[in-house]
């Protein structure tokens, strides 16, 4: 008889969701009753529910960044500093966003001066000590550096969920060039804008594979000669990367990148599904939002005639001529993490 799969958790990086369903539905602009904005906080529940429906975890948390403080900052007073204010409307809706999920049944965690990306982190462990799978579901590539054999990232990328991709250990490897091990390193080369963390300069993706695919990790390359290093990357960049001012910036984006994976999490029994149809129907109207059978994975219930009759297959995340694609999975591509 076939071993059934271990349960799955699926952990929700609730801030990068918000931001894309913000600018995906801001012509939409859906008020509540009250007149305050809330189409990002449905693009959320949207994202939330069609993953459910298609993943069937059984169990689910979201995690935000703590709006007050942040570790990183005090660390590091230019992260994110380069980030314009946000619009109004969608401050009001990141701020609402718990409190709606909360009173909807789903497992909500703000870490005091952490990120979601750090609930993603230790929700993957909390998964993996408990014999359990995980999909962490976001829209950044923090989380690649969590992939592991019980751990894939479900990336939704420009076009919502119809252009998700699962992003497993081989799929990684096959477009970035590194195993999840070594993202970190790959990520602290290249730097990242987004948060304001430049890199080594002369190192882009390629050179950032290359280097490592030599020599495992960046301490491994500075233990190298000048020699083996310019070999494998050219001498301009082997240069630049033994400057003592470019082993900072490597040591501050790797303390800035990683991710906590030590926080204090509720049980996973708090997080388990199916949720209360009547108390998540009754929240989500409060703010104006009306949902039916798209909620059917969350609360228990049967697949709705439409999903029977119009089945979503999730694409794997593959390299092809060069180009980050999506092709048809083998059957059975689902159950790969």
């Amino acid at each position: 008889m076939p071993v059934p799969p271990a349960p799955l958790l699926l952990a929700l990086d609730g801030n990068s969701l918000l931001h894309r369903a913000y600018h995906a539905a801001s012509m939409e602009a859906l008020t509540d009753a009250s007149g305050r904005p809330v189409w990002a906080l449905k693009g959320l529940v949207n994202y939330l529910a069609r993953a459910a429906a298609h993943l069937r975890p059984d169990a689910i948390v979201v995690g935000f960044d703590c709006p007050q403080d942040s570790a990183r900052k005090i660390d590091y007073p230019g992260y994110k500093a380069q980030r314009p204010e946000k619009p109004a409307d969608l401050a009001t809706q990141i701020l609402m966003a718990p409190e709606l999920l909360r009173a909807a049944g789903i497992c909500t965690v703000v870490p005091r001066a952490f990120e979601a990306d750090d609930v993603l982190a230790s929700s993957a462990r909390h998964a993996r000590e408990r014999g359990w799978r995980s999909v962490l579901m976001t829209s950044d590539r923090d989380a690649f550096a969590l992939i592991d054999d019980l751990t894939s990232v479900l990336r939704v990328r420009n076009g919502g969920f119809d252009e998700a991709v699962i992003v497993d250990a081989a799929s990684l490897k096959a477009v970035c060039g590194v195993d999840p091990w070594q993202y970190r390193d790959y990520a602290a080369l290249r730097g990242d804008p987004s948060d304001n963390l430049h890199g080594v300069r002369q190192f882009g993706a390629s050179r950032a594979a290359r280097l490592l695919n030599a020599f495992g990790t960046v301490d491994a390359a500075w233990e190298a000669t000048s020699q083996d290093v310019s070999e494998a990357v050219g001498e301009l960049a082997a240069q630049q990367l033994h400057r003592p001012e470019m082993r900072q910036v490597v040591d501050r984006n790797r303390r800035l990148m990683t991710m906590r994976c030590d926080l204090e999490l509720p049980s996973i029994d708090d997080m388990r599904l199916p949720l209360s149809y009547p108390v998540m129907r009754r929240a989500l109207q409060a703010h104006g939002i009306n949902y039916g059978p798209s909620l059917w994975a969350l609360v228990g219930g049967g697949t709705p005639v439409a999903a029977q009759r119009h089945p979503l297959e999730l694409k794997p995340w593959v390299y092809r001529k060069g180009l980050r694609s999506r092709v048809d999975p083998i059957p059975g591509q689902l159950t790969l993490f």
